[in-house]
């Protein structure tokens, strides 16, 4: 069952596995977009979803999450990264849970990877004709967080979480031609972003990198007003909106499975409870 409209997936470290319960319910119901786009967690949720791997995104980010090679202190002290991208990205994909690279390439679907270039503070977004082969690296560039990893080098640009400079990017899915789109949010209904109170931290890490201290900075006004946004495309009928029907016990580091797999299984059931409509709409 093939949806005529774009699919956008909002990131969020590690409550973006309620976007994976969400592609779950997708994939055994075969229902497909030609268009994902998707920033931070909500790119790497979308890259089993579209090699068509049912179960991977559950193994992958709630099976392993005790793994101190996933995500610890250590791993920062170590590294200088709470998340361990070496192993999320190429132990675990090449080796743990492979990853289907033929499955991925051969489905039609355009792929958006957005992320956040470091020297201007905009939005970098990538398609499948920019990174070719290099799928996952885009996709780790999109989920390197501020402080908590380095800086990723690729083409001519050095990039971070796409979470900084656009969030949500439905309207880079409008842009691209998609007049409708069903946007899977992994905060609940009523929700703003507060200015953060460590912008002096951002200045004394990021010295180098104006255009990203100054999106770092907006980042909360950014995000509230494409809520708003949002509000006002559902409520003319463009745009279908799936998000967490229930208070969110999971923070963007969580490590505990159980709280994992509930909101897991709610992304799952909110999908599954919204899927006639989807299919009418």
């Amino acid at each position: 069952m093939s949806i005529d409209a774009g699919l956008v997936l909002e990131g969020g470290g590690m409550r973006g596995v309620y976007t994976a319960g969400v592609l779950e319910y997708f994939l055994e119901k075969e229902i497909a977009f030609p268009y994902v786009i998707g920033v931070s967690a909500g790119a790497a949720m979308a890259a089993s979803y579209l090699s068509k791997q049912k179960g991977r995104n559950r193994r992958v980010n709630i099976d392993y999450i005790t793994d101190p090679r996933y995500i610890s202190w250590k791993n920062f002290i170590k590294t200088r990264q709470a998340f361990g991208m070496e192993f999320i990205f190429d132990e675990i994909p090449n080796k743990l849970v492979p990853y289907h690279y033929d499955a991925f390439y051969e489905n039609e679907a355009e792929f958006i990877v957005g992320t956040t270039n470091c020297q201007t503070g905009k939005p970098a977004y990538f398609a499948k004709e920019d990174y070719g082969q290099e799928m996952l690296k885009v996709i780790k560039a999109s989920s390197s967080l501020p402080f908590l990893a380095p800086e990723i080098h690729y083409q001519d640009k050095i990039l971070l979480d796409g979470g900084i400079s656009d969030p949500i990017p439905i309207k880079k899915s409008i842009q691209d031609g998609n007049k409708r789109n069903v946007v899977v949010l992994t905060r609940n209904e009523g929700y703003l972003k507060k200015p953060s109170k460590f912008h002096f931290l951002v200045k004394r890490k990021y010295p180098q990198y104006e255009g990203l201290r100054e999106a770092m900075a907006k980042r909360y006004q950014v995000y509230n007003d494409t809520l708003s946004y949002l509000t006002e495309e559902e409520r003319n009928g463009n745009v279908l909106i799936i998000r967490p029907t229930e208070p969110l016990e999971v923070g963007r580091m969580e490590r505990n499975p159980a709280k994992l797999e509930k909101l897991y299984l709610l992304g799952y059931e909110d999908a599954r409870k919204i899927e006639s409509r989807l299919v009418a709409w």
